[in-house]
């Protein structure tokens, strides 16, 4: 065995190397020196079997710092294992050796002491690493760099804001009651004391009364609004953001043991960040013509930057980022409206593939499409031809790039006939071409307008009694495989990882085959595989695994096309493997070989040859 002076040693030194690796970096810091005086340099040659099933139990708990080893049982290959992987622990607590560990390229490791190691597992974190599953670990996988620029901790509670006395008005107040009543608290917002309750904002008294001509007698009960979006004050702050710029309302009561004990406003989330979404949903609400479109995208960019930076999950800020488009959308519709005149049916703008899943974060290609109301005359088709050309005209401007593939609604429009009749064709012929368009398609959701779309929701949701079509999406689904190679290593290529096509769109065709088969609404990812555990069509811990698996993946990609933004590159959907710390590496094989699996039971499930 050689020690220090290995030829070839990385850089970083063994004490910073462990205190980087799970479970070390939870150690405290009497802990983690002990742990760092007791190691233990060696150099093992490949060929090298440093643990044998016919040997001793290891006295070690061995940390991989270069190089890989095999694990072997009867001579077959059942793991590799490379830098910042762990091994020797299941021997140190059972007493036995389960597989032969053979060095397959000169492996630099340090090791622990059994003694030391079993001091160490006194500290539940430490110990919780070597029983926990993989869902649990990934929660917590993914870090991003700290951005001073944005200092809200998102997880805080809304109930903490809320820092003024509840201001109210009995329901018989006037207008001129509840100004006064403002005016004298210095609020923005009064609730009326009714049942059930309501609110009337300085907003309502300027659009409600002094617009429309109305006086300071006008009862609170004619203006005020009585459907009330509420949140629970244990919600945390980003549950706020998604109520408020959802519902796009600048004003929101917070409950407390049912009743309501308080209003936060946007101002109230202002002040404790620089730039985020209700600065973006009033920059959005501020626009009055074109020439406030340029720089959408780039003020979205840099909010979804900062939310990162405050740890917000990729999932979350993508929701955020899918309800500022709406909100976007909305003003360019009646843009085209405006200039276009009345249109001559009720029609519904939809958006599909990620930004109908919910899980779009930093801008990508249009997806979107256009259905009218049956029974037009001849003429509406020339109106909604102008109306889609306008909007998608105006999202580039905004800075949604047109899609390569054409599937914006200047190309993909219609009555609604036709669009149940083309959704009824993909189900009932399931041929590769309707498959492609199904697994588009069937991701839509409404962004503007009021047609009711339920005849092709209530096609969408037969899915689940055709094993023909589920088997061939399944197989759509399967089409992208995770970047593993032989011996369940990472397999880059030009030392890159495709997370798109390894990880995001695996994990979202399993998703979308599975929430089909349950016969679930949703399209989102995430609620789609809740659906198929909940049915016990997926199992509970494959569906946590893949759950946790997905934003670790969307984490890993957008912080790498963040980096790419700032630097004034091209986001991309691959990341280098040289960028990612030795546990990244290790979770995303593990994630990979988990996808992996879970594409062998759908293979199984749905009648898929899996080669």
């Amino acid at each position: 065995m050689a020690s220090a002076s290995v030829p070839g040693t990385p850089p970083l030194d063994p004490r910073g190397f462990l205190r980087s690796v799970p479970p070390f970096d939870s150690l405290d810091v009497d802990s983690f020196e002990m742990a760092a005086r007791s190691l233990d340099v060696g150099y093992f040659p490949s060929g090298t079997r440093v643990l044998s099933q016919l040997g001793r139990p290891s006295v070690h708990l061995w940390l991989i710092r270069k190089g890989t080893v095999r694990l072997e049982k009867g001579g077959t290959v059942a793991d590799h294992l490379e830098e910042g992987d762990l091994f020797g622990f299941a021997s140190l607590l059972t007493g036995s050796v389960a597989f032969d560990v053979v060095v397959a390229d000169d492996l630099l490791a340090y090791r622990i002491p059994e003694k030391v190691f079993r001091s160490l597992l006194s500290e539940p974190g430490f110990a919780r690493f070597f029983t926990e599953g993989l869902a649990t670990r990934l929660r917590t996988a993914t870090a991003f760099p700290g951005d001073a620029t944005f200092s809200l901790d998102v997880y805080a509670t809304v109930g903490s804001l809320v820092r003024r006395p509840l201001v109210t008005v009995p329901v018989t107040a006037t207008a001129g009651d509840a100004a006064r009543a403002m005016e004298a608290s210095r609020v923005s917002s009064v609730l009326v004391a009714s049942d059930p309750p309501g609110i009337v904002t300085d907003r309502d008294l300027r659009n409600r009364v002094l617009a429309k001509g109305l006086g300071p007698d006008t009862p609170v009960a004619s203006i005020a609004t009585f459907h009330l979006t509420t949140v629970p004050s244990d919600t945390p702050i980003y549950g706020a953001w998604h109520a408020m710029v959802g519902a796009g309302i600048h004003h929101l009561p917070v409950t407390k043991d049912g009743r309501v004990m308080g209003i936060i406003t946007g101002t109230d989330l202002l002040k404790e960040q620089t730039f985020g979404p209700l600065q973006l949903l009033k920059r959005v609400e501020s626009i009055r013509d074109r020439d406030g479109l340029p720089g959408y995208g780039a003020d979205l960019a840099r909010m979804v930057a900062g939310l990162s930076a405050g740890g917000l999950p990729p999932t979350q800020i993508a929701r955020l980022v899918s309800y500022l488009n709406d909100a976007l959308v909305k003003r360019l519709l009646a843009f085209a409206e405006a200039d276009l005149g009345p249109a001559p049916a009720s029609w519904a703008w939809i958006v599909f593939g990620s930004e109908g899943r919910f899980e779009q974060a930093l801008l990508t290609d249009q997806d979107n499409a256009l259905i009218w109301a049956d029974g037009a005359d001849e003429s509406a088709g020339a109106w909604f031809a102008k109306f889609a050309a306008s909007v998608v005209s105006d999202l580039v401007a905004s800075g949604f790039p047109p899609c390569a593939g054409g599937y914006m609604a200047t190309v993909w429009r219609g009555p609604l006939a036709d669009w149940v009749s083309r959704f009824r064709s993909w189900l009932e012929v399931p041929e590769a071409e309707a498959i492609l368009k199904a697994a588009i398609f069937f991701d839509f959701r409404r962004a503007g307008g009021s047609l009711d779309l339920s005849p092709i929701s209530r096609l969408i949701t037969q899915a689940s009694s055709n094993a023909p079509f589920l088997s061939r999406m399944a197989g759509a689904a399967l089409r992208f495989r995770p970047q593993l190679g032989p011996f369940r290593t990472l397999r880059d290529e030009a030392g890159r990882l495709d997370l798109k096509k390894s990880g995001i769109a695996p994990i979202v065709g399993l998703a979308r085959v599975y929430g089909l088969d349950a016969g679930a609404t949703a399209t989102n990812t995430l609620e789609r595989l809740a659906a198929a555990a909940e049915t016990g069509l997926l199992p509970q811990e494959a569906a946590a695994t893949l759950s946790q698996a997905f934003p670790f993946l969307l984490g890993l990609r957008l912080r790498e096309q963040l980096r790419a933004v700032a630097s004034g590159g091209t986001p991309l959907n691959s990341i280098a493997l040289d960028s990612l710390s030795a546990v990244e590496r290790r979770h995303l094989k593990e994630v990979f070989l988990a996808i992996r699996d879970a594409q062998q039971d759908a293979g199984q499930r749905y009648h898929v040859s899996f080669a």
